[in-house]
């Protein structure tokens, strides 16, 4: 028997649409939805392999227990019943802020609902975020303090109308492909591409102008265009005057910003900056699209807050075909958030501290609720290590691959008393458990996603959970066990949240079955709001907010004189759990790399592919050199993309102090020809 289910893909926060097709019961191939509003009929190279992970072989099947060290099998029940067990045991001995939840990006909307509700309601405590913090959370505290609201300002439909994209810290061919291909569109409509960014991606060789910054000197560099904007006249004058405040306060800042004064700081010569700004600022359709390469910093709130106040000084917002297109690394990453996985909000980012919006929440479900903010991933660990939370219940997360300096991720994790995870494989982070709870893919379950353009999707299954349960089961019946039954059937999860969150009032399965709906969604006659910002802000002015150049927590030195910085990559995924489970695209890149400029690899007597020693103050790898120009002298660049070679066991556990977001894309470093005997 042949079925063909319609679902959102799994992977970056793009949000593509496809078929699932199967056959008796298993998965056996994808094809794309020409009627998906987001990819069109068109699927980047993991979208089209998107199924073959989920039934691979190392899937976890049923719950492991681990006893004296080793896992045994155990039934759902027994398992259930253990982790419900610990859990009240750990809570009345200790208190509720003992315990910690890190939900999932990977999960869908209900799911992340039902963790947060879990954590505040049945736990008690408001310890509960996900890995927004280590990728985008300066997005949501940025632009929430700029604008009103920490979301994409507009949507993918109108990037290749635009007459000028500003790509800063971002890799969309590569790390978003098919928002690359509407950059691809733009450009064959004759717009122009400004590229600022360290490493020479694909996009910079067909920019209009091209600027190699040096890491973690972002700031300087936009500064120095604002500077040279407002010094030529090129600012949009009403615009400020009637749509922003704060202006002065600004300009007091950057008018020290010349492009001559910051060369020393951002490596670029002045030319290139005054180039770039007066395209992005002359061009009528203009916008700026970003990533993990400006938020991954100590200093990645205020990174996207000078972004913010770039596009404002020109006019650049708050209408069509403008805007700041944060580009989400994780399919629901924007919809975690949303949901209220985050340690200060409730879904749709209304406060834990507002005593009616607590209010709100304790009426609907009927429990107190703590007022105090709770604790972020980043504390979580430093209070897992001083020995005052005793337990993390971690959902589709790989700390141990995914979070800075990996021997402190390790030391944090062996401080608790109990932890659980709930995987569909068994992590490195998932070896270090007391119990492994087996999850369910995106292909096992219903729901739905929110891509990077702020547009709910619609999630569908399409064979039935693997291992029995899906994830939003298995935490209704660890909140049976608690004595805390909630509602698990995600239609239904999906009408509670609507019904408590007025940004997402309007929003049904009944409404999405299309091609969803970009929050705000007010009403059930609302149409959804593709442009937001239109005729105010929504914290009603725009605020310009001043910001100042600081150099990385580590730079360079002689000891370690290197600058490394990370990213992604076509063929792989995060840690690679589900991509190294896929053999077309495993064939590619099958190992890690680190990559240096032909200048740094002459000097070091270094040849292409030969295995180097990349060390930093918290370890070392051995990986094979690849040679190119892509990087600056001075810089090295690495994926993460390999649990084997784990590359964060380099980068700085040193944090942006406003969201403490770790510092992945700039540390000091030294690369090392091994000699052979």
């Amino acid at each position: 028997m042949m079925k063909r289910v319609l679902t959102t893909c799994p992977y970056c926060g793009v949000g593509c649409g496809f078929y699932l097709d199967v056959r008796n019961e298993r998965l056996v191939g994808v094809i794309p939805s020409k009627s998906n509003s987001v990819s069109k009929g068109y699927l980047c190279v993991k979208g089209w392999h998107a199924h073959e992970p989920i039934q691979h072989p190392d899937r976890l099947k049923k719950p492991l227990i681990k006893e004296n060290g080793k896992f045994k099998e155990a039934s759902w029940d027994t398992a259930l019943g253990y982790v419900a067990g610990r859990l009240k045991e750990i809570k009345d001995k200790y208190g509720p802020d003992a315990l910690a939840v890190c939900t999932s990006a990977r999960c869908t909307n209900e799911e992340n609902f039902l963790m947060m509700k879990f954590a505040r309601a049945a736990l008690g405590t408001n310890n509960v975020d996900h890995c927004a913090r280590t990728c985008h959370v300066p997005t949501v505290a940025g632009l929430n303090q700029s604008f009103g609201s920490g979301a994409s300002t507009n949507s993918y439909d109108e990037l290749p109308y635009m007459d000028c994209i500003l790509i800063i810290g971002s890799n969309p061919t590569e790390a978003h492909p098919i928002a690359g291909w509407r950059v691809r569109s733009a450009i064959d409509n004759a717009a122009k591409i400004i590229v600022c960014d360290p490493r020479k991606i694909l996009p910079a060789e067909n920019a209009s102008v091209y600027i190699q910054q040096y890491p973690g000197t972002d700031i300087a560099l936009i500064n120095a265009m604002i500077q040279f904007i407002v010094s030529e006249g090129l600012h949009a004058r009403e615009f400020i005057a009637k749509r922003t405040e704060g202006f002065d306060a600004l300009w007091e800042i950057v008018k020290d910003y010349t492009p001559e004064s910051v060369k020393d700081i951002t490596g670029v010569e002045p030319a290139l900056i005054k180039e770039a700004a007066k395209l992005y600022a002359t061009s009528k359709r203009s916008c700026i699209m970003y990533s993990l390469g400006m938020t991954e910093h100590t200093v990645g709130t205020d990174n996207v807050i000078a972004m913010a106040n770039l596009s404002m000084v020109c006019g650049h917002v708050g209408k069509e075909f403008s805007g700041v297109y944060p580009m989400r690394g994780q399919n629901n990453v924007q919809g975690a958030c949303d949901m209220g996985a985050l340690p200060n909000v409730y879904s749709g980012y209304q406060p834990v501290s507002d005593e009616q919006v607590r209010k709100k929440f304790e009426n609907a479900w009927g429990v107190t609720l703590p007022a105090a903010k709770g604790l972020t991933l980043t504390d979580m660990m430093f209070k897992a290590i001083e020995g005052s939370l005793k337990c993390f219940y971690i959902i589709g997360e790989d700390q141990l691959r995914t979070d800075p300096n990996t021997h402190w991720i390790e030391k944090a994790l062996d401080s608790l008393e109990f932890l659980v995870i709930q995987e569909i494989f068994l992590t490195e982070t998932a070896r270090k458990a007391d119990v492994v709870l087996p999850g369910a893919s995106f292909a096992e379950k219903d729901g739905t996603f929110t891509c990077a353009e702020r547009r709910f999707q619609r999630v569908r299954k399409a064979i039935e959970p693997i291992a029995g349960k899906t994830d939003g089961q298995i935490i209704y019946e660890i909140a049976k066990r608690l004595g805390y039954p909630m509602e698990s059937d995600p239609e239904k999860v999906c009408a509670e949240m609507a019904s408590l969150t007025p940004l997402f009032r309007g929003v049904s399965f009944e409404r999405l079955e299309e091609n969803g709906l970009q929050w705000p969604v007010y009403s059930n006659e609302h149409p959804g709001t593709p442009v937001v910002h239109l005729e105010k802000f929504i914290r009603g002015l725009g605020k310009f907010i001043p910001v100042k150049h600081k150099p990385p927590a580590e730079t360079p030195d002689n000891e370690y004189p290197f600058i490394l910085t990370t990213g992604r990559m076509l063929f792989h995924y995060n840690t690679g759990t589900m991509t190294r489970r896929t053999m077309n695209l495993l064939r590619e890149y099958p190992r890690n790399f680190v990559q240096i400029n032909p200048q740094d690899a002459q000097r070091l007597g270094i040849k292409k592919q030969e295995k180097v020693r990349v060390k930093t103050r918290r370890g070392e790898l051995e990986v094979a050199a690849e040679v190119t120009d892509k990087v600056k002298a001075g810089v090295a660049w690495m994926p993460f993309h390999f649990s084997d070679e784990p590359t964060n066991v380099l980068t700085n556990n040193a944090f942006d102090p406003v969201c403490r977001i770790a510092e992945y894309k700039a540390c000091a470093a030294r690369v090392e020809k091994i000699n052979s005997l």
